[in-house]
């Protein structure tokens, strides 16, 4: 289908009017946009070619699909062209109410939309209405079971790539109708075809997964949660390769796969891939010893599986299944989760409290959701991420650190005069902790990382053509750097020298 039925909407007023009304899908409204500025996630165009009378809006997004915005912070896609779209709000006048109906449920989907249809016509009319529209826009008369099954499948197509952002907060709208499957579903697919092969015995793919890091650990956690007496032998295959990525939770995973398996003949190989390095000898302490018994490795095994792995993948972190999901170019689908996990933490902060410890926080996820984020070069989600976190810290140290960190984001990202507050912040940690953790910050790693940041924000600030801010930050950095040790300011005496000579060109 195509964009047809929109271009005759265009160009006949008496269709344009039959669709605004008694069908909600009114051109007009376009021209006022939607209620609050939005974006796509991915960073796709938007472009608006209707609205309703609640306040919700039609977008056509880049490869045709129509999303639609209530005026309360949801959003999904309806269609995969206009057309589609239209046909959907024509023959379905009621279908915000369908949204989570299944297409197989026949008898429950005819008599909702019986019930909807009937509480319409005491208002107005919709039959012929839908007939005249119907008719000359070359629709055919599909039933409503047919069109909440389209409904269903457009919805689910919703995410990753069309998820909506308020354009000024950064969080997203909820979703419209289905959830979807669970992140680790599509993550692990690759992984469990690579699995069934490996048990099929296919020694190209014994030799392709164990070569490819990315294969090799996604394969890995297949197994995890696909366990088979069988595996012994690939398993083996795959530990040994896995040590050349040293120390990672895979090849932790994989040294307890094969320790459950209770053969003591595979001590000699558990102790060479723990003596692998020194960070793998730390990651693999307590391994039993060659010359242990059975019950002794079951034991260590069983012990590391129950604290660290189980065969649940819904138990995992979320960063286990958004990192693989990077990993094997699945961008938008980490992007979103990502988003949803901030979204989580501003909603309701007592994610973050410690149950031992509900007076304290445990603010890591957000510090790690900035590098997450920045790592996928989506600045302002960083951004967000890095300014509640630093907002949340307690120490002058932590405050001092999260300060710094959220105004090198923010240089990134062309905000200049925000970096410039940010680095205030900043220099009030450093005047006035409050506590003694800044005792030493002169002579360690912290001060020099802070000058160096001020001397970087003053030379984009003479690019960016703020000579007098520029100035005034260079003035601060020099008396940082003067209270740095020798050692801390190793290194930084260049960009100061560089940084004033270019802040002269311009005074």
């Amino acid at each position: 289908m195509t964009d047809h039925a929109l271009r005759l909407l265009r160009k006949d007023r008496r269709l344009a009017e039959l669709a605004a009304f008694p069908f909600d899908f009114d051109l007009d409204r376009a021209a006022h946009g939607h209620v609050e500025e939005v974006r796509l996630a991915s960073g796709g165009p938007l472009e608006t070619v209707a609205g309703d009378d609640t306040g919700g809006t039609y977008f056509v997004c880049a490869d045709g699909s129509v999303l639609y915005a209530d005026s309360e912070g949801a959003a999904g896609i309806i269609g995969s062209t206009v057309d589609e779209a239209l046909e959907l709000v024509i023959g379905l006048p009621g279908w915000r109410g369908y949204t989570r109906l299944s297409p197989d449920d026949e008898e429950k989907i005819l008599a909702c939309v019986a019930e909807t249809e009937d509480e319409i016509r005491e208002h107005y009319g919709i039959d012929e209405e839908r007939a005249e529209l119907r008719a000359a826009l070359g629709f055919p008369n599909r039933s409503p079971v047919e069109l909440v099954g389209r409904l269903r499948a457009a919805l689910l197509r919703t995410e990753p790539d069309f998820v909506l952002l308020n354009a000024d907060e950064g969080c997203a709208h909820y979703r419209i109708g289905p959830a979807g499957p669970p992140l680790w579903e599509p993550v692990l697919a690759a992984g469990r075809a690579d699995l069934a092969r490996l048990r099929e015995g296919d020694r190209t793919a014994w030799r392709e997964v164990a070569e490819d890091p990315v294969r090799r650990r996604v394969t890995l956690r297949a197994a995890q949660f696909d366990r088979a007496e069988g595996d012994l032998e690939l398993l083996r295959h795959l530990l040994r390769h896995e040590t050349r990525s040293s120390m990672t939770d895979e090849l932790r995973l994989a040294a307890v796969l094969v320790g459950l398996g209770g053969d003591t003949g595979d001590l000699p190989l558990l102790l060479e891939v723990r003596e692998t390095d020194f960070d793998t000898a730390c990651g693999l302490g307590g391994m039993p010893e060659p010359g242990a018994s059975a019950d002794e490795l079951q034991l260590w095994a069983r012990a590391l599986d129950e604290s660290m792995f189980g065969t649940d993948p819904s138990d995992e972190p979320v960063s286990t299944w958004t990192d693989m999901a990077r990993d094997q170019g699945m961008t938008e689908l980490a992007r979103v989760t990502l988003i949803r996990e901030l979204d989580n933490i501003f909603m309701d902060q007592s994610r973050l409290r410690r149950p031992e410890a509900p007076f304290s926080l445990v603010t890591a996820s957000l510090s790690g959701l900035a590098r997450d984020f920045e790592e996928l070069g989506d600045l302002p989600q960083a951004l967000r991420a890095q300014r509640l976190y630093a907002a949340l810290q307690e120490t002058a140290w932590d405050r001092a650190s999260a300060w710094h960190t959220l105004a090198r984001l923010e240089r990134a990202a062309g905000r200049l005069p925000q970096a410039a507050a940010s680095l205030a912040a900043v220099r009030d940690a450093l005047a006035a902790p409050g506590d003694d953790s800044l005792r030493y910050w002169q002579q360690v790693n912290l001060g020099r990382f802070i000058v160096e940041e001020h001397y970087r924000l003053a030379l984009a600030l003479v690019d960016a053509g703020y000579p007098e801010e520029a100035r005034a930050l260079l003035m601060a950095a020099d008396g940082i750097l003067g209270e740095l040790s020798e050692d801390a300011a190793r290194g930084i005496r260049e960009l100061a020298e560089r940084t004033a000579a270019k802040v002269r060109e311009v005074s």
